[in-house]
């Protein structure tokens, strides 16, 4: 699931970058907002590929998601990009687990069975 989640982070990094350049030119918002408001977020999209193991983690990249969509009121755009993403988010969620259980059915297979070799 980390591999799958990860990436969407990592995508979503450069499209709120890109984003926030957008929203410098057609907003009413100050560049030091629009950089804060994006700073964090992007800053949030890297740490939590790293923290994709830990129980939460899951439920924070939905909280980013959410977001995510309600920049659209920001710069319009967004809104169909932030239900991309979070159908990316979900995408990568359900099938990572489905390919993390998987590989643990695989393990204990392998475990069980003696070695022919």
């Amino acid at each position: 699931m980390r591999t799958l989640c990860a990436s969407t982070l990592i995508g979503e990094f450069f499209v709120i970058g890109f984003a926030g350049l957008v929203a410098m030119k057609v907003s009413g918002l100050s560049m030091g907002t629009v950089w804060t408001v994006c700073g964090i977020a992007m800053a949030l999209c890297v740490l939590l590929c790293g923290m994709l193991s830990r129980p939460g983690a899951v439920q924070i990249g939905w909280a980013l998601q959410i977001g995510l969509v309600l920049s659209g009121f920001v710069v319009t755009t967004m809104f169909f990009l932030g239900v991309v993403f979070a159908a990316l988010w979900w995408a990568s969620v359900h099938f990572g687990r489905k390919v993390d259980q998987a590989k643990e059915r695989f393990a204990a297979a392998s475990a069980a069975s003696p070695d022919a070799a």
